[in-house]
């Protein structure tokens, strides 16, 4: 049987599919994790079916959807409370000082729903900044080498930026909900790959488990993996709620946190134009893996 391709850029929410396969979790030669450069990329690699499952942002996966690609969330991976932030080189320290600045932002969705509010909460319209289209793992690296003047960033970088001197304008926290990271899998993958989905969402669940009941015994496999130094493994989990499977069940259950704000989040990709039309994620959600397989 081919095998079961999973895709996601380096990045701590993510980063337990490949503690999972460090830690013997995955099925040997079923899942086979891919690293991408961007979450556009893995966008990309689904619509062409050279993946058939990938951990996305809640807002990517609505787009997908939009543009015509038959996806189900299956769990949340991560909620951002403050670990995706707008940063700024040292003395832009008010908001409204990035009226005619560079933004090195990703294009994708989530980059710009941060910066959307972003600027709304300054007052400024999208035309008062321009924009440095920039993959998320170099968006750090544009504001330290002076390409931009702002960056639409995350975790890990963010508190790396901090210490080098960057000024924190905005971030997660003052945008509750709209930044969810999941994991979702090709619809038609449903009836055919139970046992690869099933298998899945219980290897991230065992290496969450064993991470937060022993982190220090998986700092080095995730340092690797999100490619930083062990002692600021730390650091690229600030601002990220982790939610086991009890978590997720709550939280995906009608009338849960994620499942409440999906019809709003849609509602706010069509308003800001990310979106030509409305999509309906009524059907988005299948919550049967969290409790056990199909």
């Amino acid at each position: 049987m081919a095998p079961f391709r999973v895709g996601a850029i380096p990045f701590a929410g993510y980063s337990f599919l490949f503690l999972a396969e460090d830690l013997g979790l995955l099925q040997p030669g079923g899942i086979r994790l891919q690293e991408l450069r961007s979450n556009t990329d893995v966008l990309r690699a689904l619509a062409l079916g050279r993946l058939e499952a990938a951990a996305l942002t809640l807002d990517e996966v609505l787009t997908g959807l939009h543009d015509g690609l038959p996806l189900k969330v299956v769990a949340v991976l991560d909620v951002s409370a403050g670990a995706d932030a707008v940063m700024a080189r040292a003395g832009l320290s008010r908001p409204e000082m990035a009226r005619g600045k560079r933004v090195a932002v990703e294009g994708s969705a989530v980059g710009a729903l941060m910066l959307s509010a972003f600027l709304e909460s300054a007052g400024l319209r999208p035309d008062d900044v321009r924009l440095v289209t920039t993959p998320l793992p170099e968006t750090a690296a544009a504001l330290r080498s002076g390409a931009a003047d702002l960056a639409v960033t995350a975790e890990p970088w963010v508190s790396q930026l901090e210490a080098a001197g960057a000024v924190r304008l905005f971030d997660s926290q003052e945008a509750p909900g709209r930044i969810v990271d999941v994991l979702a899998v090709r619809t038609d993958m449903l009836a055919t790959r139970p046992d690869a989905i099933r298998g899945l969402v219980e290897a991230h669940f065992g290496a969450l488990a064993r991470f937060q009941s022993d982190p220090r015994s998986v700092v080095e496999q995730l340092a690797a993996h999100l490619q930083v130094d062990a002692q600021d493994v730390p650091a690229a989990f600030r601002g990220l709620e982790l939610p086991n499977r009890a978590a997720n069940q709550a939280l995906l259950a009608p009338g849960g946190r994620v499942a409440e704000g999906l019809p709003e989040l849609a509602a706010l990709l069509h308003r800001n134009g990310l979106i030509a039309s409305p999509v309906d994620a009524s059907a988005l959600i299948d919550v049967r893996w969290l409790r056990g397989g199909a």
